[in-house]
């Protein structure tokens, strides 16, 4: 838990989670943040206090974090790895070759009731930029490309998208709200991104799909430095506040 009490990851959406998993995506919020850095050191008791819970779910939060690569496990807790500019380019990489495939066989199937599902989850994305709720729009977008992906109904693929996805959100909700503070006039691009990839799914336009994969991929990773602005930003606030 942080010092103030607040929690970064929204707790809205861990109502049916283990205690492991709260804690989990809590410390990773605050790892991929910068809030605790790269090169900490995580004790077993002292987390155990800070959440109010018994060290058990906090060796199982340890083990996620350490499967994920975030952490180093040691005798009774761990040295935080954290999140490199490198790592999360990566990470769009491979999303970039999840749904490359994924669109590939959307070629091959009736897409209609998939673009219905994916047109009502973008009217759910306008709703959350009109009402600045980042932490809503990141659900929301989260859900999009995972529809995609379960389309194909691919148990592999869908396998690979759930081992990443945990980090994946983490950065997206992280890099969504600073985007919300600060450059709110780039979320007009992200839906024209998104309305270009229902296009090319309802269309099946093999070009049109590969210029939307690039145009999101390429818009996304154009602002990977975004996060490392506002993890500063974050850990000054952090340092002030204590």
């Amino acid at each position: 838990m942080t010092e103030n009490n607040e929690f970064l990851y929204p707790q809205k959406w861990l109502s049916k989670a283990s205690t492991g998993d709260r804690v989990a995506s809590e410390l990773r919020m605050q790892i991929i943040s910068g809030m605790i850095e790269s090169g900490a050191t995580l004790s077993e008791n002292k987390l155990a206090a800070d959440f109010g819970v018994s060290r058990s779910p906090i060796r199982e939060a340890l083990k996620i974090l350490a499967a994920e690569n975030l952490i180093r496990l040691e005798r009774m807790g761990a040295v935080v790895i954290g999140l490199t500019e490198k790592d999360v380019e990566e990470i769009y990489d491979v999303r970039l070759l999840i749904e490359s495939f994924v669109f590939e066989r959307l070629m091959k199937i009736d897409t209609s009731n998939l673009v219905t599902e994916l047109s009502k989850i973008l009217e759910m994305m306008k709703i959350a930029i009109k009402y600045k709720d980042a932490d809503e729009f990141s659900l929301q977008d989260v859900l999009f490309h995972e529809t995609i992906i379960r389309a194909i109904n691919h148990s592999y693929i869908r396998m690979i998208w759930d081992n990443t996805k945990p980090v994946m959100e983490a950065f997206i909700l992280l890099s969504m709200r600073a985007r919300i503070a600060e450059k709110y006039e780039d979320f007009d691009r992200i839906i024209e991104n998104h309305e270009l990839y229902i296009e090319a799914i309802k269309t099946k336009n093999r070009e049109l799909m590969i210029k939307s994969l690039h145009q999101n991929f390429d818009d996304v990773q154009g602002k990977v430095e975004d996060l490392w602005i506002s993890q500063q930003t974050l850990s000054k606030g952090v340092e002030k506040n204590d």
